[in-house]
């Protein structure tokens, strides 16, 4: 039953993009291809935004974002006037979804990823979005340097900038990382409308370390969950996010098994 689903929702995800993607014809190389090439100018047709885009998955976030509305259907539609944090900012899709209907309000997003973070810039300033702060962080459970495979995009270890430095391994990239806590002081931020991450199981370092009193100053959470372990699974981030006093609904993924989607509200 998994298997037909998973066919059926690909089907219906390529006619989809025939219909909201202008120019898909100029998209089809980066579904052949596995190596970037090139980068393109992904047009959608609702609303009239165009997202430079470099693989055939900067194409499947952006329909996730844009045509399946994964974030809003499974957690809330973005108001006017919110405050939105968007962790895991990739290339800029949902911080372009969060800011087109919120001028009035604010977006900050962080993306560690230098090729990710050159594209976030670039498609906020192709689409004349001026109220997301960018950030070339990531966030974490502890204030350092974060290690990241620039293969998998997963983070590999935190430490000090000392250690790190002692430490670097080839095919790695490190960045400076930062906590809740300190993104909201940094930001002086009160409170977050809307807290968004895909952050390929960082989840549980950001969550798990955070000190209880910052989840007071958060209404909502959104998040792409990625099952890893024993430990470290949407089973415990549903009993966490209980304990912090919020009501929890999850959405598994239509095709893959170990992720899906968890929204955390004040109810």
């Amino acid at each position: 039953m998994k298997n037909l689903s998973a066919w059926l929702y690909y089907a219906k995800s390529l006619l989809e993009i025939l219909v909201w993607f202008k120019n898909w014809p100029s998209l089809i190389p980066l579904f052949l291809c596995r190596s970037r090439t090139s980068i393109k100018k992904l047009k959608l047709r609702r609303p009239t935004l165009e997202v430079m885009v470099r693989s055939a998955m900067d194409v499947w976030s952006v329909k996730e974002t844009f045509v399946d509305q994964f974030y809003t259907r499974y957690g809330a539609p973005v108001e006017e006037g919110w405050t939105v944090v968007d962790i895991g900012a990739g290339i800029g899709d949902y911080s372009l979804y969060a800011a087109h209907g919120n001028r009035s309000g604010v977006i900050y997003a962080y993306e560690p990823f230098h090729e990710s973070y050159a594209l976030l810039k670039c498609n906020l300033a192709l689409n004349g979005i001026e109220n997301v702060h960018t950030r070339q962080q990531a966030v974490w459970g502890s204030a350092g340097e974060v290690q990241l495979d620039l293969s998998s995009g997963e983070p590999l270890q935190i430490s000090s900038s000392e250690r790190v430095g002692r430490n670097r391994v080839a095919g790695k990239t490190c960045v400076e990382a930062v906590i809740l806590l300190d993104l909201l002081r940094e930001e002086r931020i009160e409170k977050i409308d809307l807290l968004k991450l895909d952050c390929e199981g960082a989840e549980y370092e950001i969550f798990f370390k955070a000190p209880a009193d910052v989840f007071g100053k958060i209404e909502r959470v959104i998040m792409e969950f990625h099952d890893l372990d024993e430990t470290r699974n949407h089973r415990a981030l549903i009993r966490f996010f209980r304990e912090q006093g919020y009501a929890v609904i999850c959405h598994p993924n239509l095709v893959h098994g170990e992720i899906g989607y968890l929204f955390a509200y004040r109810s």
